[in-house]
């Protein structure tokens, strides 16, 4: 919602000054909505962060700058100015209440993949033991994701 492309410069700059250094920026990525299509587009966008926080520390944080920006939590998938999610972290895994890691629904959302493949398509997921590049390849999800 809103201006999109000034939302998810505030979360990079947030991320940048609260969280760790930004090693790779991808491209910004127009998508359909996912999971509820009865609204505008999203843009979408990867990152790569050098962070000293642990997980539960940098999903705290990270939940600090959504607010920031102005988030409110009302309906899952409907629409909202700003949604960041821990995808990886290292290679680690990780199943805490409110945040499993990595994400378990990278292998079927282009929206992700397609980013992640432009700053990290060698990366291994832990879980499923692929590239980023496979995944993206065998992903079922067929959404047209445009660079912008």
């Amino acid at each position: 919602m809103g201006n999109r492309e000034a939302a998810l410069a505030k979360a990079r700059k947030l991320i940048s000054e609260q969280c760790g250094n930004l090693r790779s920026i991808s491209s910004l990525y127009e998508t359909a909505a996912w999971g509820k299509n009865d609204q505008p587009p999203f843009l979408n966008q990867a990152l790569e962060i050098d962070s000293g926080f642990n997980p539960s520390q940098l999903l705290l944080q990270i939940l600090e700058i959504e607010k920031e920006i102005g988030r409110i939590r009302k309906e899952k998938y409907g629409p909202r100015s700003i949604d960041i999610d821990i995808l990886f972290f290292n290679d680690e895994k990780h199943d805490y209440p409110s945040l499993t890691i990595p994400h378990p629904e990278i292998q079927n959302r282009r929206f992700v993949l397609v980013p992640m493949n432009e700053i990290t398509p060698a990366l291994v997921h832990p879980v499923l033991k692929k590239t980023i590049s496979d995944l993206l390849e065998e992903c079922p999800d067929h959404l047209e994701v445009k660079e912008i």
